[in-house]
């Protein structure tokens, strides 16, 4: 691919044609501010934030949305740029609740962050109308609050780019636009299959995973970053811990397989790990009934049981079937143990066909 020279700040960079002057910009550590950009995600150029000065045109120009070409200058901030920064952030939260000190996404979204960057305390449009949504929280997954919602159309692409489901898009015009399925019916009278791709991409707190909502603010949290074990994609996703105890999952944009991407089972299907129906000790039955017994105990009486079925039997009499749940290393043991102690290949799995 042909390598084009832009400019950006003073800094000279090469980078390939077709390239954004936001994403030349941030490859070379100049950070500009975006609400409606993801990488993961289509650009828009909607919230305008990314504003740009670019010699040779008359607007400042949204850098998510404009590729570079060769021998561009572009100046990221200038002060006609910060001052429309400034203003652009001042209307967002002209008729956005201003109640960060109860907001759940306090310390993880994006419009408090950059309103801090930028000293924005409060706006000057104090007449703006303000919305008045009731929290929805009708589904088991997802709370929305479209109060917070700046419209930047992050979630809507996400169901149709990531999941590829089209459940979300813009109702209605004006100030009453707002997020919603067909028909602006709750998530839970509509066909979303709850994967969550769209919490995981919203700037604010207009969407928040319920299994976490009130249990905590995000630096509270000890991120772990872990394996799905729900299937064989092999999707990493961090575990939010909080006092020792799994509060929630959240997604690793820097997860090789999956990136953001996690589905309704790796997002949200981790509750089983404190259930009070886990077994947390083997058992063995005695007399009929199951009692608790030592690992030792357990795995002698395992040997024990199997080593008498082949002596009776023959080891043809035995067959193993994996999961693709288990590693594959775990699964490589499975079918080692059956070839080369049981001495059968009766092996399946699961996910064979």
């Amino acid at each position: 691919m042909a390598l084009v020279t832009v400019t950006i700040d003073g800094l000279t960079v090469q980078v390939p044609e077709g390239t954004s002057v936001l994403d030349a910009a941030r490859s070379i550590g100049i950070n500009i501010p975006a609400l409606c950009h993801d990488p993961d995600l289509t650009p828009v150029g909607a919230c305008r934030l990314c504003v740009v000065e670019v010699e040779g045109m008359r607007n400042l120009p949204a850098s998510c949305v404009t590729m570079v070409t060769d021998g561009m200058v572009v100046r990221t901030d200038t002060p006609q740029i910060m001052e429309a920064r400034k203003t652009i952030l001042e209307l967002l939260i002209a008729n956005h609740p201003l109640d960060c000190l109860s907001c759940e996404k306090l310390g993880d979204c994006m419009l408090a962050d950059y309103c801090y960057q930028y000293g924005v305390k409060e706006s000057p449009f104090i007449d703006a109308a303000k919305h008045d949504y009731e929290l929805e929280e009708s589904n088991p997954f997802i709370v929305r609050d479209l109060n917070k919602c700046i419209l930047c159309g992050r979630c809507i692409r996400a169901c149709a780019e990531m999941t590829c489901k089209d459940i979300i898009d813009f109702s209605y015009r004006g100030f009453n636009t707002k997020v919603g399925p067909f028909g602006d019916t709750p998530l839970i009278e509509s066909d979303c299959v709850y994967c969550g791709n769209c919490v995981s991409v919203c700037p604010t707190g207009a969407l928040t995973e319920k299994q976490m909502y009130g249990k905590g603010r995000r630096w509270e949290y000890n991120k772990v970053t872990t394996t799905c074990p729900f299937c064989g994609t092999g999707c990493n996703f961090d575990l939010m811990v909080k006092d020792g105890k799994i509060a929630g999952v959240t997604s690793n944009p820097d997860s090789p397989v999956n990136g953001k991407q996690l589905c309704i089972k790796g997002r949200f299907g981790w509750d089983f790990v404190h259930s009070d129906k886990r077994l947390t000790t083997p058992l063995v039955k005695k007399n009929g009934e199951f009692v608790p017994v030592s690992w030792d105990e357990a795995f002698d009486t395992i040997a024990a049981n199997l080593g008498e079925i082949k002596e009776k039997y023959g080891g043809k009499s035995f067959a193993a079937l994996s999961s693709a749940r288990c590693t594959n290393e775990e699964n490589y043991l499975v079918q080692k143990f059956t070839r080369t102690v049981m001495g059968t290949n009766n092996v399946d799995h699961c996910a064979r066909t």
